[in-house]
């Protein structure tokens, strides 16, 4: 739908804005001295409205056709073509006004030449909102996309200092200090180091690659110490991804997801595969592990893997791929997304 017919104001306004024009078309376009402009006014005010609407129709064509320079054939042809229909129905509205009120018809072929030059200086005027609002929301989406950020710090702080994280690794650390002092305190270095990588990313909307892999891999180094033997990871990383701009906090909640639902809930644990690859320009990340098949896998995402989804939508919008689901005895999720540099 037009945006002037979202709200009734803006249609008045619009319809208002057409009125003052009317009375110089008419002058210009009165035929010889035996028709006033006034009379010419008359006339022409029916079809005036029609083609105020009329001219209302380059909002649709312009989203159909983008202004490409690339293509200006194409467009030249479209729009002539619909300039010149729709001032011909401005001047056949006119005619035929004039025949049922037995009034001179106003010059037809300067109507034609001026209704053309009005409609393709609407659809410039189109062209040029359109634009203003795909730049507005671009700037409502970056906005978001900050916002988006700190709240994942948030919630990744959050879930870091989450009393069952904590409880887990602080047991795990007091069980290996009376049998394995040295396991106990590389549990403690590790903790450390991942708690310090995460508040160190302060507000930066996204980063190397290769640090969100380094934080994520400190997590698991982490749950490593936890889970020993029952956690294996498998990496599958493609060097020249990891120049790539990613979102700040977007794999920790992945590897976090697949160690609380899977290695988690099987008794001889599991393997979690962490792939990363180009495919053009964009990059594919893969994350998959086992599960228990005994119990239901999850029926919707949690709130981590909305979070996920959500700052990709809002970053990247279309250009962004998001897919999470149990197969085969492997739950996996896929990320697709432009490999971008690095906003500082």
């Amino acid at each position: 739908m037009h945006p002037l017919f979202q709200r009734r104001i803006r249609l008045i306004i619009y319809l208002a804005a057409w009125t003052p024009l009317l009375a110089p078309l008419a002058y210009v376009a009165r035929t010889g001295r035996e028709s006033s402009w006034l009379s010419t006014a008359t006339v022409l005010a029916p079809a005036w409205t029609i083609f105020a609407f009329v001219c209302l129709s380059p909002w649709y064509l312009c989203r159909v056709r983008p202004l490409r320079f690339s293509e200006w054939t194409g467009l030249l042809v479209t729009w002539s073509s619909s300039g010149i229909t729709a001032a011909a129905l401005l001047a056949g509205v006119a005619w035929a006004t004039a025949v049922l009120v037995r009034w001179p018809a106003p010059n037809m072929g300067l109507l034609i030449v001026l209704g053309t030059v009005l409609y393709l200086l609407s659809a410039g005027v189109h062209y040029a909102g359109i634009a203003a609002e795909a730049s507005r929301q671009a700037e409502e989406r970056a906005a978001e996309a900050r916002s988006l950020a700190r709240d994942a710090e948030l919630y990744a702080l959050r879930m870091q200092i989450n009393p069952h994280f904590l409880f887990n690794s602080l047991h795990s650390i007091a069980a290996l200090a009376t049998v394995d002092g040295g396991r106990a305190r590389e549990m403690c270095i590790r903790l450390s180091d991942f708690l310090r990588s995460s508040l160190g990313l302060g507000d930066r909307e996204n980063i190397p690659l290769r640090q969100e892999l380094a934080l994520a891999r400190n997590y698991l180094d982490v749950e490593q110490v936890r889970f020993g033997d029952r956690l294996k990871v498998r990496d599958e990383i493609q060097p020249e991804c990891e120049d790539c701009g990613v979102p700040a906090l977007l794999l920790q909640p992945l590897v976090e997801n697949a160690v609380k639902h899977g290695v988690a809930g099987m008794v001889e644990g599991g393997t979690i595969r962490l792939a990363i690859s180009r495919a053009q320009n964009e990059v594919v990340v893969e994350v998959e592990n086992a599960f228990d098949p005994e119990l239901e896998p999850p029926a919707r995402l949690g709130i981590g893997l909305v979070h996920v989804r959500r700052r990709l939508e809002v970053r990247y919008g279309e250009r962004a791929h998001f897919a999470a689901g149990a197969r085969d005895g492997l739950y996996r999720v896929e990320l697709r997304f432009p490999c971008e540099s690095i906003t500082q």
